[in-house]
């Protein structure tokens, strides 16, 4: 299986060696945004949000009690318990979807149901706080309270269709994989601990991460102030705990769960984000797409309309917030509100870097329904609202 990967990967790569015309201008600067967004994406996203979230997910494998995940979103646990967790979980931590996919990893290889753990996976982009409240602001309260309603109702919706559509079998195309998963099921220190420390280590990835708002005088912008004092506690106290909890053979199994986290995760990230900053390029910038076709493509509120918007949406990497001003210089060029309302759906939800990790997690049909019910959900909801407003 493994030399037949190797000779794909080959017959893929000589093809595309061979017929590209690397020395037209806009081959060219498509891959010049690719690279850009590379780097972008490393110098905002990696050190902040990626390298928390891989630790938080090492913890999640090592620390947590597979029995608890089972018993709290497992595929028998109360649908009412295991999908409100999913979802609210998910808002809270309101990080990207490549953020996210790091703790999904942890919750899902631990036993979580697939329901909850699709809920999980698609409410922590989607129902973001901040970002519901600036598209209100800056793009009508409308399309912004359509946004709320409709991650809120996606992420249990989505997860119910997953868990229907698959159950608590296993696909036969999706193979085991090689993320962490600590059998040992021995408390080591009291649940009190536990929860303590992973609450720390969420509420760091959570303010270090945090965003100014729109006003200077608001509840997000007097704490975007203080984040860096709040976090510099919080990771003093996590330190403190590390030293005091937890013995040197169990550290030494959190940095090596990170790691397989880390190794399997961050090449198909770093990869989609470079194929994603060739085909669109950075937002405000062209890659090898102009943009000029995208927004043509968008006008008016029909169905292909909608449709192509949730497509492209689900492909394009939005790093948190940028939706919003990528939104409105499309809804300047005639974007209709239906295809906005399904960008903003599937958009920050969905990401081609994301998809690669889902896949790998999920395995390939898992997956691609997954994506599916993103996109004709989100494409269906941008027709509906588009048709009444």
């Amino acid at each position: 299986m493994k030399e037949a990967k190797i000779f794909a990967l080959l017959a893929a790569v000589f093809p595309a060696a061979y017929f590209i015309p690397f020395s037209r201008p806009a081959v060219q600067n498509g891959i010049n945004e690719g690279l850009l967004m590379v780097q972008e994406y490393a110098r905002e996203h990696v050190l902040l949000c990626l390298i928390p979230a891989f630790f938080i997910a090492g913890a999640i494998s090592v620390f947590v009690r597979k029995d608890s995940i089972i018993k709290l979103m497992g595929p028998k646990s109360p649908k009412v318990l295991a999908y409100g967790i999913a979802s609210v979980s998910g808002s809270i931590l309101a990080v990207c979807s490549c953020t996210v996919l790091p703790l999904f990893a942890g919750i899902y290889t631990r036993g979580a149901g697939i329901g909850p753990a699709s809920a999980f996976l698609y409410s922590g982009p989607a129902i973001n706080i901040l970002a519901i409240i600036m598209t209100a602001r800056v793009l009508g309260a409308k399309i912004g309270l359509a946004r709320a309603l409709g991650a809120v109702v996606f992420s249990v919706v989505i997860g119910l269709l997953m868990h229907v559509i698959f159950g608590r079998t296993k696909g036969k195309d999706e193979k085991d994989n090689d993320f962490a998963s600590s059998e040992g099921e021995k408390d080591a220190r009291p649940l009190w601990k536990t929860v303590l420390y992973m609450a720390v280590m969420i509420g760091i990835l959570v303010i270090v991460n945090w965003s100014r708002g729109g006003s200077e005088a608001g509840f997000f912008y007097n704490v975007y102030k203080v984040k860096w004092i709040v976090g510099g506690a919080l990771l003093a106290v996590l330190a403190w705990m590390i030293v005091r909890w937890f013995r040197k053979d169990e550290l030494k199994e959190w940095v090596f769960s990170t790691w397989v986290f880390a190794k399997q995760i961050f090449p198909l990230l770093i990869g989609g984000v470079m194929v994603a900053g060739f085909l669109l390029g950075r937002p405000g910038y062209e890659g090898i797409i102009p943009n000029s076709w995208v927004a043509g493509l968008v006008g008016g509120n029909g169905l292909w309309a909608n449709l192509f918007a949730s497509v492209a949406g689900a492909f394009m990497y939005f790093a948190t917030l940028t939706e919003v001003p990528i939104l409105q210089g499309l809804l300047g060029s005639g974007m209709g509100q239906g295809p906005a309302l399904a960008l903003l759906l599937a958009g920050p939800a969905l990401s081609l870097p994301s998809m690669l990790v889902v896949r790998q997690v999920f395995g390939t049909k898992k997956a691609l329904v997954y994506i599916l019910l993103v996109i004709v959900m989100a494409a269906v909801t941008g027709l509906i609202f588009g048709g009444v407003f």
